[in-house]
C-alpha cells in the first residue's frame, strides 16, 4: 500500500511538472509571437526599465560591494597559504565578479524586488478581472503588459550586472590594497595579464539570459494566478523561488558552455 502511494505521488508530481512546463512553453510562444508581430510600446519599456533597473541600483550596489569585500578577504586567506596572494587575488576577484557574481547577484536581487512585483501586479489584475476588461476593450494584454516588462528586464540586466561587478571589484581593490597590504601595481598588472575581454562579454550574455528568464517566470505566474488574494501571495512566492532556481541552473549550464574545458 505504501509503495502504491509513493508511485501515485510520483506520478502526480510528474504530471503536474509536465503540465506546468507545457503551459509555460505555450506562454513563451505567445510572448515571442507578440514581440514579432505587434509594435512594442516604447514608453512602457522605458517605464519598466526605470522601475526594474534604476530603482534597483542601490540594492545591487550594496550586494556587489559586500561580496567583493568578502571575496578579497577569503581569497587572500586561501591563496596566502601558498604564497600566491599578491599575484592572484586581483584576477580572482575580477573574474568572479564579471563571470558569475555580477550577473547572478543582480538577477537574484531584481527577482526579489521587481520579479515578485511583476507577479503581484499582474496577478492582482487577473483576480480583479482587469485583464478581462482589457480584453473586452480589444487590448492585447501581452502587448500592453507582458512584452514591455520582458524587453525592459532583458535589456537592463546586463547594465545592472556591470554596475554590480564594478562595485564588487572596487571594494575588493580597496580591501586588498589598504587592508591586506597588497601592492597596487602588482594587483592591476595581474588583472591585465589574466583577464580577457571574453570573460566580460560572456558574463553580459549570462545577465541578458537571466533578465529574460526572470521576467518570463514573473509574468507567467502573475498571468495565470487564481484563488483570490491568497493565490496572489502563493504565485508571488512561487515566481521568486522558480526564478532563483532557474537562474542558478541556467548559470551552471551557461558557464559550462562558456568557461568549461574545450
Amino acid at each position: 500500500m505504501n509503495t502504491i502511494s509513493v508511485i501515485n505521488a510520483l506520478g502526480q508530481f510528474a504530471i503536474g511538472a509536465i503540465s506546468e512546463f507545457g503551459a509555460f512553453g505555450v506562454f513563451s510562444i505567445r510572448v515571442l509571437k507578440v514581440l514579432v508581430t505587434t509594435q512594442l510600446k516604447i514608453e512602457k519599456v522605458f517605464a519598466q526599465a526605470l522601475y526594474i533597473g534604476v530603482n534597483s541600483l542601490s540594492v545591487v550596489a550594496l550586494t556587489g560591494a559586500t561580496v567583493g569585500g568578502v571575496l578579497a578577504l577569503q581569497s587572500y586567506e586561501g591563496l596566502n597559504r601558498f604564497g600566491a596572494a599578491d599575484r592572484f587575488v586581483g584576477p580572482l576577484i575580477f573574474l568572479s565578479m564579471v563571470r558569475e557574481f555580477g550577473p547572478i547577484l543582480s538577477a537574484v536581487m531584481v527577482t526579489g524586488r521587481a520579479g515578485s512585483a511583476m507577479t503581484a501586479e499582474i496577478g492582482s489584475m487577473k483576480i480583479s478581472e482587469q485583464l478581462d476588461a482589457l480584453k473586452t476593450l480589444n487590448i492585447n494584454t501581452f502587448q500592453y503588459l507582458i512584452s514591455p516588462r520582458i524587453v525592459a528586464s532583458t535589456i537592463i540586466l546586463p547594465f545592472l550586472s556591470i554596475f554590480c561587478s564594478i562595485c564588487g571589484i572596487t571594494v575588493g581593490y580597496l580591501i586588498s590594497i589598504y587592508v591586506l597590504g597588497i601592492n597596487s601595481d602588482l594587483y592591476v598588472e595581474s588583472i591585465r595579464a589574466y583577464v580577457a575581454i571574453s570573460d566580460i562579454t560572456n558574463g553580459l550574455i549570462q545577465a541578458t539570459v537571466f533578465g529574460f528568464l526572470l521576467s518570463m517566470i514573473g509574468c507567467y505566474k502573475g498571468y495565470y494566478t487564481d484563488g483570490g488574494a491568497r493565490g496572489v501571495g502563493i504565485a508571488t512566492t512561487e515566481s521568486v523561488v522558480y526564478a532563483c532556481v532557474t537562474i542558478f541552473t541556467a548559470g551552471y549550464i551557461l558557464s559550462a558552455f562558456m568557461f568549461g574545458p574545450s
